[in-house]
């Protein structure tokens, strides 16, 4: 064949964007091993569902104050200082599977 009937080669980086050109966001996701992402914006998802203010009573100094967390990862426990008395509190936070705060519990770390 001669020279000029032949097709260029592209390289494998090119290939390899040309076929994550056409790929979805889930797609991607899956082929890195990704988590996947929430977007707010997608349909029936809202703000209200991925976080949530709650009232917490601080069991150092017994005032109440309110902190978001976040649902969108299910059950979780961590540290947050006290917004009045600034005592470390330990909450634990049991979120059902559909992504609704069940209960909190403060605990003193002391």
């Amino acid at each position: 064949m001669p020279r000029s009937m032949k097709r260029p080669r592209s390289s494998p980086a090119a290939a390899m964007a040309s076929r994550l050109a056409k790929a979805d966001d889930r797609t991607i996701d899956e082929l890195y091993g990704l988590e996947p992402v929430y977007e707010p914006d997608l349909p029936g998802a809202t703000a209200a569902e991925a976080t949530e203010f709650i009232s917490v009573l601080c069991p150092y100094c017994w005032e109440s104050f309110e902190t978001r967390v976040d649902l969108t990862g299910g059950t979780f426990t961590y540290v947050e200082d006290c917004q009045v008395c600034c005592q470390p509190i330990e909450l634990t936070c049991e979120v059902s599977d559909a992504g609704e705060l069940r209960a909190i519990k403060p605990d003193r770390m002391d």
